[in-house]
């Protein structure tokens, strides 16, 4: 296993292709947000007839068991347990969850199996999981209350305070995870009012728009027990079942994932929140900015993206912070540290991106930060970003001196 959410499928057979059998569409729906997911579920169930929802509930792992329900609009059509493989919840759902599809698939009369999963589990997991299974992915989404976006960012506590790890190994945060669910998604089913949910205000949509700016946000009501109109939403009745058929392409969306080539934000104002993209074609110097790092991680609500350490001319290394934490990783070769012959190896979203970006000293190598928050202190940012790069003399210096400067990034990257 790579991890509670992150499935590792190299020690598994490849499943057949099951040509006979009917076609299932698969939507997998998703979001920390339980309430807003539940209704978003609901408004499936009532706008596609006939459609079934499959959800695995992790609550139970502590027991021994995961408890897997299959419903459709009408109630309970049957419930049963998996038992926990290698003590990791989400294990147990990646062994249970395709024999189900492949049992409402050989029934036949199912026009769209809704995959409901459990708060914490991301969707990049299960998406992979359903289409390495034969099935068809035809949409993602996830279920957000917009009111509660900040909050949840700003939640650095991990899973496991609050009951939600998918494995007793699982380290990750309330912040981290939400962030994925979130930017992962290209469709955002908004819950607002929801009871016991703060008023959601022009701020909060903001920050929703500019975290994921090319997400199809889609309006749904809590009104009724299948998620109904409500009064004022400008979404058609269908609007999310026609999402949940849209399509979907699992190796492009990984893909959208990969620091080297993740669409970004763009700059943006408005509302009281601001985006900022820094841009720059010169190394950091690896101790100014590692003692910049607290500051710089607690300047935003969300940031990420890629950067270029003096010293480390071959790495790539992801920024990714969100709830007070930082995450800082390697994620490969800078493309322009390969030899010629290892291009044709490197997938062609990424040859694109590089391309887009290549600079003729220094290829694709770069500083793309991104940072979005209400109150973004723009002006103080930018200057503690600058002050962290190689000076004038240290960057004419050249390649071989940067190579001597104190490795400061070596027990963070666990070198």
């Amino acid at each position: 296993m790579s991890g509670p959410d992150h499935p590792d499928q190299s020690d598994r057979p490849d499943r057949p292709s099951h040509r006979g059998r009917p076609a299932l569409p698969v939507v997998i729906v998703g979001g920390l947000h339980a309430d807003a997911r539940r209704a978003a579920v609901a408004r499936l169930l009532a706008d596609v007839p006939g459609s079934v929802v499959l959800h695995h509930d992790l609550a139970t792992a502590a027991a021994g068991t995961v408890v897997r329900t299959v419903r459709d609009a009408t109630g309970v059509l049957s419930a049963g347990e998996a038992a926990l493989v290698n003590d990791c919840a989400c294990c147990a759902l990646r062994e249970d969850l395709v024999p189900e599809l492949e049992r409402l698939a050989d029934a036949g009369g199912t026009p769209l199996a809704v995959v409901e999963l459990w708060d914490s589990v991301e969707p990049k997991a299960m998406a992979e999981v359903v289409a390495t299974g034969g099935f068809t992915v035809t949409g993602v989404i996830t279920a957000v209350d917009p009111a509660l976006v900040l909050p949840y960012l700003g939640n650095g506590d991990d899973l496991a305070e609050g009951g939600l790890a998918a494995a007793a190994t699982d380290q990750r945060t309330v912040a981290d995870t939400f962030a994925r669910q979130l930017e992962y998604a290209p469709v955002l089913a908004l819950a607002e009012s929801l009871p016991g949910s703060p008023q959601a205000d022009d701020e909060d949509r903001e920050l929703l728009a500019q975290l994921h700016p090319t997400a199809r946000r889609i309006p749904i009501g809590h009104g009724d027990g299948y998620g109904g109109g409500r009064a004022g939403t400008s979404a058609a009745p269908s609007e999310l079942a026609r999402a949940a058929l849209a399509g979907f392409d699992v190796e492009a969306a990984a893909a959208a994932q990969h620091p080297a080539c993740a669409l970004l934000p763009a700059e943006a104002d408005a509302h009281g929140v601001a985006t900022l993209v820094w841009h720059r074609r010169r190394p950091f110097h690896p101790e100014r900015l590692y003692a910049a790092l607290e500051d710089l991680t607690c300047a935003a609500a969300r940031s990420r993206g890629r950067f270029w350490l003096a010293g480390k001319a071959d790495t790539l290394l992801h920024w990714d912070a969100a709830g007070g934490a930082l995450c800082v990783e390697s994620a490969g070769p800078w493309l322009a540290s390969l030899p010629d012959a290892a291009w044709e190896l490197v997938p062609p979203v990424r040859r694109a991106a590089a391309a887009l970006d290549w600079h003729p000293e220094h290829g694709d190598r770069c500083q793309h930060l991104v940072f979005t928050s209400p109150g973004l202190d723009r002006d103080g940012l930018e200057r503690l970003l600058e002050s962290c790069l190689l000076t004038d003399a240290e960057y004419a210096a050249g390649q071989a001196a940067w190579e001597r400067l104190p490795p400061a990034f070596d027990t963070l990257l666990e070198v």
